[in-house]
Order: C-alpha cells, then sequence, then structure tokens
C-alpha cells in the first residue's frame, strides 16, 4: 500500500465500528438510534444495602454519584477502550487532564520520570513546576534516541517513561516497541500520549501501560468540547488510576461525553478525508521555493517516518512546516495574518483549518527539527484542499514581498 493510501485506509477500517459501538439495543418498543443524555448528581436508591453495594463498584463503570462519573460518561469510556483495544478508560476534563491525572497516580516523592523532549507543552510545564513540588525528578530523552541513549538515561528509581508520538510541534515518530521494553525492563511503566494517533495506532499492541487521548481533538471533531480519557489493559493499573480520578474528582460533563459520542460516529470518514488532503498540501509545500522541510510524518523527511511506516495504519491532519532561515519570524506572523481560509489559533482535530505559529513556543532540552528557520503547524479541515492550497499560495505571496 503506498502511504499516500495508507493515510486514510484506517480511518476507513474503522468507521463501521464508530458507527456500532456504545449504541443502545434495538428493543421492541422500539428504541432511539442515539443514547439519551443523562444528567445528574444525586443518585438515589431503594435501600441501603442497594447504595452500599452499588457504592462497592467503583471500577465497574456504574452510576454512584454525579462526581464518580454519569451513565453517558460510562457509554463513553466503553467505547474509547474498545478503540485503543484496551480494558478500562477514565474520562476527565480535558486533554491535559489526561496527561496529569495518571502521572499523580503512579508517581510519589522520590521517583524519577523521564519524559520525551517533543512533549505537550503544558505537560512538560506540569512536570517542571507540580511534579518537582511534590518532589518527583524529571528529566528528558532526545525522541529520537536510540536504545543505548534510552538506557542509559534510566535511573534506580525510575517509574514512568512518558512520551507522545509523533509530538504534537515537532512531529518526530517514535520506536514505541523499543522505549516499552527499556521501560519495563527498568521496572517502568510508559505513558503514552496517543492523541494524533488515536484509532490508527493500537498502544497497547506496541507495549503501551497507558494511552492518553485528548477527546477535544479528533473524537469531539467539532471544536466545542473540552475533554479526555486515559484507558489501561492492566486490572491492577486500573484500580489505580480510577481510584486516584475518584480521589481527586476528575471527571467530565455529561454534555461533554454526549457530544463527544456524537463526534465519535463521524470521526473515521473525517479524518479519512482530512488526511488525504493534510498529506496533500504537505507535498505541495515540499515544492515551494519558501519551505525549507515539511514535518508529516508520512513523508520520508519526517524523523522518524520508518516507525511510522511500521507502526500506524493512517495519519492524522496535524503537520509542521519549517520555513527557509532567510525569512524572519515577523515575515511569518505578516504570511499567517493574510491568511482567509486558516483561523490562527490553538488546539486541532476539528473539522476546521488552523495555523499557529510554532517559533518561540516550544522548550526543548536537545536539537529541535523546527530550529533552523520560522517554523509553524497546520491542522487540515474539511474544506476542499485546492482553497487551501490557493491561500497558502497568496499567503506565501506576502511572505516573499516582506
Amino acid at each position: 500500500m503506498t502511504d499516500e493510501n495508507k493515510v486514510s485506509a484506517g480511518w476507513l477500517k474503522l468507521a463501521s465500528s464508530l458507527s456500532h459501538v456504545a449504541r443502545p439495543q434495538a428493543t421492541e418498543a422500539g428504541t432511539y438510534v442515539n443514547l439519551p443524555l443523562e444528567r445528574g448528581s444525586t443518585v438515589v436508591f431503594p435501600s441501603l444495602d442497594a447504595m452500599q453495594q452499588t457504592g462497592r463498584k467503583r471500577y465497574d463503570h456504574v452510576s454512584i454519584y454525579g462526581a464518580m462519573g454519569s451513565p453517558t460518561q460510562h457509554e463513553l469510556e466503553k467505547a474509547i477502550a474498545t478503540i485503543e483495544g484496551g480494558t478500562d478508560t477514565q474520562v476527565v476534563c480535558s486533554g491535559l487532564a489526561a496527561c496529569t491525572t495518571p502521572l499523580l497516580a503512579f508517581l510519589k516523592a522520590g521517583d524519577h520520570c523521564l519524559l520525551a523532549d517533543n512533549v505537550y507543552g503544558p505537560t512538560r510545564r506540569f512536570a517542571e513546576n507540580m511534579l518537582k513540588r511534590f518532589g518527583v525528578e524529571i528529566s528528558y530523552f532526545p525522541p529520537c534516541a536510540d536504545a543505548a541513549t534510552i538506557t542509559a538515561l534510566m535511573r534506580p528509581n525510575t517509574r514512568v517513561v512518558f512520551t507522545e508520538s509523533p509530538g504534537s510541534h515537532t512531529f518526530e515518530v517514535q520506536d514505541v516497541a523499543m522505549l516499552a521494553e527499556i521501560a519495563h525492563a527498568h521496572g517502568a511503566l510508559l505513558f503514552f500520549d496517543n492523541t494524533w494517533g488515536f484509532g490508527v495506532f493500537a498502544p497497547f499492541k506496541h507495549g503501551v501501560d497507558v494511552s492518553i487521548q485528548a477527546l477535544t481533538k479528533y473524537p469531539a471533531g467539532h471544536s466545542d468540547v473540552i475533554a479526555g480519557a486515559v484507558t489501561v489493559a492492566d486490572t491492577r493499573l486500573w484500580h489505580t488510576l480510577r481510584d486516584a480520578a475518584i480521589q481527586m474528582g476528575q471527571v467530565a460533563g455529561p454534555d461533554e461525553c454526549w457530544l463527544t459520542l456524537r463526534g465519535l460516529r463521524s470521526m473515521g470518514v473525517r479524518l479519512a478525508q482530512q488526511a488525504k488532503s493534510a498529506l496533500h498540501i504537505a507535498k505541495w509545500l515540499q515544492t515551494r521555493p519558501e519551505v525549507a522541510r515539511v514535518l508529516h510524518p508520512a513523508l520520508p523527511e519526517c524523523p522518524g517516518h520508518t516507525y511510522w511506516k511500521r507502526d500506524f495504519t493512517g495519519a492524522g491532519s496535524l503537520f509542521g512546516v519549517v520555513l527557509k532561515a532567510d525569512y524572519t519570524v515577523q515575515d511569518m506572523q505578516r504570511m499567517i495574518d493574510a491568511l482567509k481560509m486558516y483561523g490562527i489559533g490553538a488546539s486541532w482535530g476539528g473539522y476546521e483549518s488552523l495555523i499557529l505559529p510554532t517559533t518561540g513556543g516550544i522548550t526543548r532540552s536537545s536539537e529541535s527539527p523546527v530550529q533552523n528557520g520560522p517554523a509553524f503547524r497546520l491542522q487540515i479541515g474539511l474544506e476542499n484542499p485546492d482553497d487551501l492550497i490557493a491561500d497558502l499560495e497568496q499567503g506565501l505571496q506576502v511572505l516573499k514581498s516582506a
């Protein structure tokens, strides 16, 4: 299969499952296609014994109290676990909460956490501030490091290796199976931010212990939901994660969960088109004289492309662009301001196209593939790709005339 076909193939393969997962069973009296939205805080029981028995089932995705999850949240959790290939999912209030909740659940004072240098910026900020303040040691590994380098960075007290592949700003793809093997050999867990590859990367088949997703992105898909999820495939890990989520009051609102369930239904076909358009636009940008480098995992020039080719069944809609060093950051800013079809904003994964400068917004300890020229990232939506290219073309004219 060519890379052009592969970027959308995994999404289309997923489409049938997404249409049927977490759906109500038809009854003789008739059943609505979509699950009902259930809001509530207090759950009442017919007897004290019934209440006490249900209260002991906190690991079973049942309704105990609104702050421990709603029926709508529990159905979304089942759907996410199915897509990820895990056993249990905890839905939380945001993508960042999906990163921080398991870190708090599995780390304690005196432990060491080793993070990929291209990890999501707010995750890094949490590690540098909150985790360090709680007595957790923090260090980073180069995203493209080999096994010997990773092994040398492990410590006797390393309990978590946290990675994100590809990175959401610099797009290096990592050898996740290698990271898992080294982490496990040293008694550590591998946490994996699977937001970019959710649906087209099977984390637990590659040795991941805890998989993290920002449901805000592809699953919800319409830029109107903030939610996250943490998935595991081990009962012991699930109990630790679930207890921590309850103790921290980590829960998502039923409306956000219902909207995410609705968004999931179309995620396969949405992303099949968006992935196809994104690669088409990325290849067009490669031909432009203003562009030094395009960082799209499906392109051979992207760091770790061979791991994308080996491990992923599709590609996302987000990629990076590095301009030639002849241009300044101010030149790039004028180009961005001239665009008509790309919104300027954070986040990604919705139906609309976005652009965001990455120069000046990245903290790194090691060399970055976007450090040699002004850089930005593109989220490609459902617009006609020819219209998106035409808009970029006129933007690049502004860049050249600066």
